[in-house]
């Protein structure tokens, strides 16, 4: 999947050992997507790949990312992991939406953001 954004803040860098005694380590960033509806997302960048993929703040990249849930304690977390980063060139348009800003198999034209309405018809001025 992927999905596009600009760095708004980063969350440092997480360092530990695993039970199993494998160093670990995680950077992790705050995205601000674009579009109408901007949504912020928490993101992670694991391992070797946190030395090999830096973001700068502001900047605007497309995420290639991984989605994964996990419960503990009877309840659901969600984990973003990133494991690719390509800078977007000029960055995206605050008045327009992105085009394939969510959801890897999209063409062009054919993004639209989750749950969003359909559009009104314009014969009918219900809100709904």
């Amino acid at each position: 999947m992927e999905i596009e954004g600009t760095i708004i803040q980063y969350l440092g860098r997480q360092e530990g050992r695993s039970k199993a005694g494998r160093d670990w380590k995680k950077d992790e960033y705050v995205m601000e997507t674009p579009g109408a509806y901007p949504r912020k997302v928490k993101f992670t960048i694991f391992g070797d790949k946190a030395d090999q993929l830096k973001c700068e703040m502001g900047k605007t990249y497309a995420f290639s990312v991984d989605l994964e849930s996990r419960e503990f304690n009877g309840r659901w977390y969600t984990d973003v992991n990133v494991y690719a980063v390509r800078p977007v060139e000029g960055g995206a348009s605050q008045s327009a939406p992105a085009q394939g800003s969510v959801g890897g198999t999209q063409g062009v034209g054919e993004s639209q953001a989750p749950f969003a309405a359909p559009e009104a018809d314009s014969s009918d001025d219900l809100p709904f």
